[in-house]
């Protein structure tokens, strides 16, 4: 399955148990503390591990969340660490690589923040047996809930990123930042789209997808799903400034087709 030309982080194997599911669930994570502890609670709550095996990645956590034998007592599958720098698509880039060598069939990526409702996951993959290859998260569509976004972001959100991408893409989203998604493992491969390209290394990735997965003719769908910020912290990465701008700078590039393959 592996190919000599996808351009993959280097990353460690810290926890590797034998495959169990046809489907994954991906999370990135990087010092999230008890943001991943009661995400992973939530989800042994809801015996995601039986239709999905969870894999972890890590983006150099230093915080001793991840600690092995805890992990698995939640029944986490496995625990990669990215060693190469890079931001989430370098950590995507690592995980999905490993899933796509172990025959899963699909992958589904949700942040290890805590801030999204693991209680979807089973929809999520249904919607993939049903031959829906794009799974985005929607908490602006009816059903969805959104819950103390910060007014800034809920601003971008709905009025540039999810627009830009519609526009350019053919497709109506309206959720477009969200990490929360699905995707099968034949669009993954397809190497018109390309994911294993080094210059996925911060947020790019969600944006590319977003943008050409429609184009190509693959089959999308948003879901309804809660997506709650506690009050008075914002769980992200993303800087209140220089990261949103960058953020806005990939979605241009995403839209004119700076990430196609030339």
């Amino acid at each position: 399955m592996s190919n000599q030309k996808w351009q993959v982080p280097t990353y460690k194997i810290n926890l590797e148990l034998p495959k169990q599911n046809d489907y994954c669930v991906v999370i990135p994570v990087i010092n999230e503390g008890n943001r991943i502890i009661n995400l992973l609670s939530k989800m042994q709550k809801e015996n995601i591990a039986n239709i999905a095996d969870i894999i972890i990645i890590d983006g150099g956590s230093t915080d001793g969340s991840l600690e092995i034998e805890r992990l698995k007592t939640f029944k986490v599958n496995t625990l990669l660490e990215k060693t190469e720098a890079g931001k989430l698509s370098s950590q995507l880039r690592c995980a999905y690589a490993f899933a796509l060598e172990r025959n899963y069939k699909g992958i589904v990526t949700i942040d290890g923040n805590d801030k999204d409702d693991p209680k979807d996951i089973p929809a999520f993959i249904e919607s993939l047996k049903n031959g829906v290859d794009f799974v985005q998260a929607s908490r602006y569509i009816s059903g969805g809930v959104a819950e103390n976004t910060p007014q800034s972001r809920d601003f971008a959100i709905r009025f540039i990123h999810a627009p830009m991408l519609s526009l350019f893409s053919g497709f109506k989203w309206t959720d477009t930042t969200q990490g929360f998604r699905a995707y099968s493992a034949k669009m993954l491969l397809d190497e018109n789209i390309a994911i294993f390209r080094s210059v996925f290394s911060s947020y790019e990735l969600l944006a590319y997808l977003s943008y050409i997965a429609p184009r190509l003719g693959y089959k999308c769908l948003e879901l309804p799903t809660v997506r709650v910020y506690p009050k008075g912290e914002v769980p992200t990465k993303i800087s209140a400034f220089s990261g949103n701008w960058q953020v806005l700078k990939t979605l241009f590039k995403a839209c004119f087709g700076g990430y196609n393959l030339k």
